[in-house]
């Protein structure tokens, strides 16, 4: 039996159905795990742990926040690619991903030589000309490391979802 399967095994009802109860997002109350653990019949104490041991085996990977920038009203959203020292990437990217425009900020490896951009950044704003101005921060904070950059538009929202367990009768 590999891991995969014994992790699989190791599931019982409850915890299939804490991740039927998660899967499509965590409740928008006060206390969710407490919210989930009167709906499953337990106590939130054993939803928090339930959680924690499967995030442990693998089982659950993440648990955080995906928001819907269009509904918050942020319409123009673009993906920033730069090519920046290999050695600086990490440090930069860093600083990049705290600003507060910027919701995530991560390294790429490069396909040379076709694409050299190794710096990606997704930038948010409620207009085009705010989203110019922001880049133009980027720009400015990488200053010399920055070799070269493109602005990727985006076209449509992808459904951010991880696996779906099929509702058990």
């Amino acid at each position: 039996m590999s891991s995969s399967e014994k992790t699989a095994c190791s599931l019982d009802a409850l915890d299939r159905q804490l991740i039927e109860e998660t899967q499509q997002g965590l409740p928008l109350t006060a206390k969710p795990y407490q919210t989930i653990a009167e709906r499953l019949n337990c106590d939130e104490k054993e939803v928090i742990s339930r959680l924690e041991r499967m995030m442990e085996q693998g089982v659950v990977r993440r648990i955080g926040v995906v928001p819907n920038h269009y509904k918050l009203g942020y319409r123009y959203n673009l993906m920033t690619v730069w090519d920046v020292p290999d050695e600086k990437v990490t440090s930069l990217g860093e600083s990049v991903g705290a600003l507060d425009f910027v919701s995530h900020s991560y390294e790429r490896p490069r396909h040379l030589p076709l694409w050299h951009y190794n710096l990606f950044a997704m930038v948010h704003g409620r207009s085009e000309s705010e989203v110019e101005q922001k880049v133009s921060v980027i720009q400015e904070m990488l200053g010399s490391h920055c070799r070269d950059f493109r602005l990727l538009n985006s076209k449509r929202i992808l459904k951010k979802t991880g696996l779906r367990l099929k509702k058990s009768n």
